[in-house]
């Protein structure tokens, strides 16, 4: 990621000799923040969060005999994020622009546990089917979950 300082060409030019081979993306300072709040902020904090309710399971062998291959990645996942340090984690989900993603989330939970309280069951896969083809738009799905069991593959060998 390159945000330009003075001259936005030369200092780009100057980095990719630094580091032949890697793709940069310019954008400016603002941008950068926002993005970087989705990218790291809001995947650090949902992790957090799980990493915490992961502590305390007190049957935790259980859960992990119990787990299967979704599990399994996020946990891997979450117990990775924690082995950086507190206050790389805490510069991370810090970043200002993370409240508008995280209140977005936090809005999207309350519902969905509305509607799982309240057996609105239609509700409910009507969300799910917007997200997937929302996502659908720029990701192949079927792809991810292609690479999602090659990575499952390569851990338990």
């Amino acid at each position: 990621i390159s945000i330009p300082i003075k001259d936005a060409k030369k200092e780009l030019s100057l980095v990719k000799t630094l580091f032949e081979g890697a793709n940069f993306v310019t954008i400016d300072a603002i941008e950068h923040d926002k993005k970087i709040a989705i990218i790291l902020g809001l995947t650090h904090l949902v992790n957090l969060a799980f990493a915490n309710i992961l502590a305390k399971d007190d049957k935790s062998s259980l859960t992990e005999r119990m787990s299967g291959t979704t599990f399994r990645i996020q946990k891997i996942l979450t117990e990775s994020i924690m082995t950086e340090s507190t206050d790389l984690i805490e510069t991370i989900i810090s970043n200002p622009e993370i409240r508008r993603a995280a209140e977005e989330l936090w809005k999207d939970i309350g519902r969905l546990l509305t509607d799982i309280q309240e057996n609105k069951s239609e509700d409910i896969t009507n969300y799910i089917r917007t997200v997937q083809q929302g996502l659908a738009k720029n990701s192949n799905l079927e792809e991810s979950y292609k690479k999602l069991n090659v990575m499952i593959n390569a851990i338990e060998k």
